[in-house]
């Protein structure tokens, strides 16, 4: 299976444990700033933009999940990275579980956070065909990101808000659609039970798009991994509540540095 080589950008000491962060369906690797700066001074962190997103390709559609796993590992054959942590935020997450379970040798230590090894995907089959038929993200941008931040932060944060809809709405209409259709149709249920990295799982308390018993499933079936629960969390809970992420990521990738 060959993939696409992605947009990404690395920050960090080139000698510095590396960290992959890989994020949500309709957004760019910008959506990691709030991690940027406290993990890129003690990480190479390298964020990436799914196919279809940001500045990377957008070959037409369906996606799969193998797809975008693919993608990864030739972004790190080309970048030369043999063994790395992953970070992933929904989509992102997916992709994550597939590359640990197919490819163990690259991940060294795993963070999944608001994400699913198995959704109901009528909804995003639906979301791909009204993006498609518009050809514009435009049209859902205000019913998707309301799913992303509970009501009262947003009310106090509106221009963290209008940003993220902005990267929405400037996401591919055929990139978007291709991705939706690879979270409709995962099924990862079979491979959790592969994945030997450590995994910490992470679900927004308030998230409607993976609620906490996605996570709970997900830490239920990797060997030994964690799941932590935010309270005042919707589904970027990377950005709502970002401290308290970093700072799970930071402790997580530690216990690589111990050994």
């Amino acid at each position: 299976m060959s993939g696409l080589v992605l947009h990404h950008e690395a920050a960090g000491a080139g000698d510095a444990p590396s960290l992959l962060m890989v994020g949500s369906l309709g957004t760019t690797l910008q959506m990691w700033e709030p991690q940027l700066e406290p993990l890129s001074s003690r990480f190479r962190v390298i964020r990436l933009d799914l196919r279809g997103h940001g500045r990377s390709p957008v070959p037409d559609g369906p996606y799969s999940i193998a797809d975008l796993g693919a993608d990864v590992l030739a972004t790190c054959e080309r970048l030369g990275v043999a063994r790395t942590s992953y970070c992933g935020l929904s989509i992102g997450g997916m992709i994550g579980m597939w590359v640990a379970a197919n490819a163990p040798e690259l991940v060294d230590r795993l963070v999944l956070i608001s994400t699913s090894a198995h959704l109901d995907g009528s909804a995003y089959a639906e979301r791909a065909a009204v993006v498609r038929s518009a050809g514009t993200t435009e049209v859902v941008a205000d019913a998707v990101v309301q799913r992303w931040f509970t009501p009262s932060w947003a009310a106090e944060h509106p221009a963290v808000v209008d940003r993220h809809r902005r990267m929405i709405a400037g996401t591919p209409a055929e990139g978007y659609a291709g991705c939706c259709e690879a979270v409709a149709g995962v099924d990862l249920r079979a491979e959790l039970a592969r994945i030997s990295a450590p995994t910490q799982v992470i679900a927004g308390a308030d998230d409607p798009a993976t609620p906490p018993v996605h996570g709970r499933a997900v830490a239920d079936a990797i060997p030994g991994a964690r799941l932590v629960v935010l309270d005042d969390a919707a589904h970027l809970a990377n950005v709502q509540q970002a401290a308290a992420i970093a700072s799970m990521i930071a402790e997580h990738l530690d216990h690589r540095e111990q050994r």
